[in-house]
């Protein structure tokens, strides 16, 4: 495997696991690794799997939920997010990307709540869909605050590595 590739799901890897680490809800590595896979991992069905696999991993250790499908697919929706993060790895498109990823995180896995009717117990009316989501809004900020905190991890320590190890570069930008 090509050392950019396996360092690039190895980050991935990584940050998955630190879902183990204790942490306040909601504040992880989610948004910042679909980003990431997205932005970094050439062949776009390893940027989709990569982050899915990472997340089900650590999710067979920590517990299944009924929410599980709203959580992957807005981990899938933000892995396309990091497509658009392609070539264009600078601060300002990665802190929009993130503070999109989280609000998608968030009105996608609320929605799940409330319609699996799960935690919050709200009607599956109109009224009960905004006390979900004013209910979530404590997690909103601990969610963006970790996705920012893992993004500037993630994509700062590969940038940096990739300046010292060439071997690390696109292959286009190697001589």
């Amino acid at each position: 495997m090509q050392p950019r590739k396996s360092t690039l799901m190895i980050m991935v890897l990584l940050a998955a696991m630190t879902r183990f680490i204790p942490h306040p809800p909601n504040f992880t590595a989610l948004i910042a690794i679909g980003l990431f896979g997205g932005a970094y991992l050439t062949d776009k069905r390893i940027a989709l799997i990569v982050p899915l696999a990472a997340m089900f991993i650590s999710d067979l250790f920590l517990g299944l939920h009924n929410t599980l499908i709203w959580v992957y697919l807005s981990l899938l929706l933000v892995v396309f997010m990091g497509f658009n993060l392609r070539g264009k790895i600078k601060i300002v498109p990665v802190l929009v990307a993130n503070l999109g990823g989280a609000a998608l995180f968030f009105l996608l896995t609320n929605f799940g709540v409330w319609i699996t009717g799960g935690g919050y117990h709200h009607p599956l009316t109109a009224t009960g869909l905004l006390a979900v989501y004013a209910d979530g809004i404590p997690f909103f900020g601990n969610m963006l605050a970790g996705s920012l905190l893992y993004s500037v991890l993630l994509f700062g320590i590969f940038e940096i590595a990739a300046q010292k190890f060439p071997v690390l570069q696109p292959a286009q930008n190697r001589e």
